[in-house]
């Protein structure tokens, strides 16, 4: 009979570690998928460019002085001068023809291509860049396309919120799939958990071989789980190079600490609110639960 509960509760054990890693794999694909829309977005963001156009009679130090100054700006990421020869040599191999033949002058302007900051990239703070650009007495012209950026805004927001609402349901799912577990695994116990008490244990003395055991299951079910993860991210990145600038080691190593984190509170605190509950009922309402 010994050795029969010794088998139990280890097959118990076991069926709870690997259900417990398989939902705590679930929490990470979700924390990543969370990392990677979040990049996603700042890619995209990031990459629309805002043309700004020097005036013809601004000398060359005087871009200078101002390419300077647009660096230091917090919301610029990356700035590119374009010289009047330069736009004129770009517009003729896109065009196939020279306009200087008919034109006989250049009828572009020196540039300079910003890409701004993820978090400056909004109808609101672009109104505000242009306007502090245009008051610059070099600057002629500020040109961003607004319908674009506004679409992109929109559907980041809907995508996120979509997002917002599966990491909600998941995290849900998740909880409830523990807590049913843990709930089984007491429910099979509920006698030893009586016994203990009518021979005068404390409810504490009663609490901490199971509270230590939630930590170990969830201690051990996230190490197993972040290196499900780790293996999986490694083997995409093997297959598609391009995955690092998606998801960086930082946010990887983020993504493994939600994963043991949250596999140490969810495992104890069900453990402990399954415990309380058996530790409150008489004898005889064990027999009707």
């Amino acid at each position: 009979m010994k050795r029969r509960r010794t088998k139990l509760l280890s097959t118990q054990l076991t069926t709870s570690c690997l259900s417990t890693t398989l939902v705590l794999v679930l929490v990470g694909i979700i924390a990543l998928f969370a990392f990677i829309a979040r990049n996603l977005s700042d890619y995209v963001r990031e990459n629309i460019n805002v043309t700004v156009l020097i005036s013809d009679d601004v000398p060359e130090d005087s871009i200078a002085v101002l390419e300077r100054a647009l660096r230091r700006q917090p919301y610029v990421r990356q700035i590119d001068y374009i010289s009047k020869q330069q736009a004129l040599d770009e517009e003729t191999a896109a065009m196939g023809m020279d306009p200087m033949e008919f034109l006989d002058f250049n009828p572009f302007t020196a540039s300079f291509e910003l890409k701004l900051k993820a978090g400056y990239v909004g109808v609101d703070s672009i109104n505000r860049i242009v306007r502090g650009l245009k008051g610059r007495r070099e600057v002629i012209d500020v040109i961003y396309q607004r319908d674009l950026i506004e679409q992109v805004n929109a559907n980041i927001r809907k995508a996120s919120l979509v997002l917002m609402v599966l990491i909600v349901l998941f995290t849900y799912i998740s909880f409830a799939l523990i807590n049913n577990m843990v709930r089984l695994t007491f429910f099979a116990q509920r006698f030893a958990i009586n016994t203990m008490k009518m021979v005068g244990a404390s409810w504490h003395f009663i609490r901490r071989p199971f509270m230590l055991r939630a930590l170990a299951l969830g201690f051990l079910s996230a190490l197993l789980a972040d290196a499900i993860l780790l293996g999986g991210l490694h083997w995409w990145r093997s297959v598609e190079p391009q995955l690092g600038t998606v998801v960086s080691v930082e946010e990887a190593a983020v993504v493994c600490g939600i994963v043991l984190v949250f596999g140490l509170f969810i495992t104890t605190a069900c453990t402990f609110v399954s415990l309380h509950k058996y530790l409150h009922m008489s004898t005889n309402d064990l027999y009707h639960v």
